[in-house]
């Protein structure tokens, strides 16, 4: 064997074994079964072009696997994200909207507030974060207790539950005075409806980042304001204002002709307390749901806040 053609011989023996390598390490299955079909070196140029066609079908292969993995992964993302979805309206979003309704029933007959009021805001706030503090903290009681998840930190969740509440708190305070304000401009239900969303958002937004710099001075489970968690608070907060937009639905009266919530969540006088309530819980469901469904598709995998 003279020296160029060990030389070949050597170069051809290295390749084949750093594919071989490569493909044993990251796809064992598809290592073995190439390795019965890939023909060894040889020293002809027709032995040549078979190596050069069996390591395509290898490296296409290896492709194909990596492929299939990594849609395997994305499904199993998005089927984690509507998961998450699912429990945050369970616990947090159907009980703000119901802690809502509920306080503004007592700040009008038990308080005396005007709708028009600060205070009649004030008191739907406290409604609204209070539902979204005590839903948290019992939906992740029961689920500890049930499933018996030992990684379920209450403290953690409780201190969770504070940062969340407060942002629901200034949503909530805010959702009342914007919709009398963008009614009285006569706008249509749309333009109530996208404006509530839009604002109410901004709202919970606005909270999550003072929340932030607040209570992680003395809460040790709260992240302080960072660029990385503020993406996440902004796709949490679009996804709210959605929910407080289709509260919107809950206004029977205005420009009921325009509503295309009213036959689903609207509450129109004479509605049981206890009844308007569910209702109320429900709308902002519906529209988290709906929100957050699309933000759960079009968002690349690690790029949405329930990720």
């Amino acid at each position: 064997m003279n020296s160029v053609t060990a030389s070949r011989f050597f170069l051809h023996a290295n390749k084949f074994g750093i594919n071989h390598a490569i493909v044993s390490s990251n796809h064992g299955s598809v290592a073995r079964l190439m390795s019965s079909l890939t023909p060894p070196p040889s020293f002809n140029k027709k032995d040549d072009r078979r190596e050069i066609h069996s390591t395509s079908a290898t490296k296409a292969d290896v492709s194909m696997v990596t492929e299939v993995e990594s849609t395997t992964t994305n499904s199993s993302s998005i089927v984690d994200r509507f998961v998450v979805t699912a429990e945050v309206t369970v616990s947090k979003i159907f009980p703000a909207g119901f802690g809502w309704q509920t306080s503004s029933i007592i700040a009008e007959n038990n308080f005396g507030f005007a709708a028009d009021t600060i205070n009649f805001a004030l008191t739907t706030g406290v409604g609204d974060g209070l539902g979204v503090l005590t839903g948290h903290c019992l939906y992740y009681s029961a689920k500890k207790a049930i499933t018996g998840d030992k990684s379920i930190n209450m403290a953690q969740e409780f201190q969770t539950s504070v940062l969340l509440g407060s942002a629901a708190f200034c949503s909530g305070t805010a959702w009342q005075p914007l919709v009398d304000s963008l009614q009285g401009a006569n706008l249509s239900f749309g333009g109530v409806f996208a404006g509530t969303w839009a604002g109410c958002g901004l709202a919970f937004y606005a909270g999550l980042r003072v929340g932030r710099t607040i209570l992680s001075g003395f809460m040790s489970h709260i992240e302080e304001p960072t660029y990385d968690n503020s993406k996440n608070d902004a796709s949490l907060s679009c996804v709210i204002g959605g929910a407080t937009g289709f509260f919107v639905g809950t206004d029977a009266a205005y420009l009921p002709d325009q509503n295309f919530l009213i036959n689903f969540v609207g509450i129109p006088d004479g509605t049981p307390d206890l009844v308007g309530c569910a209702i109320a819980g429900t709308s902002t469901s519906m529209g988290f749901l709906a929100s957050q469904s699309i933000f759960n598709v079009i968002f690349p995998t690690g790029k949405c806040w329930n990720d």
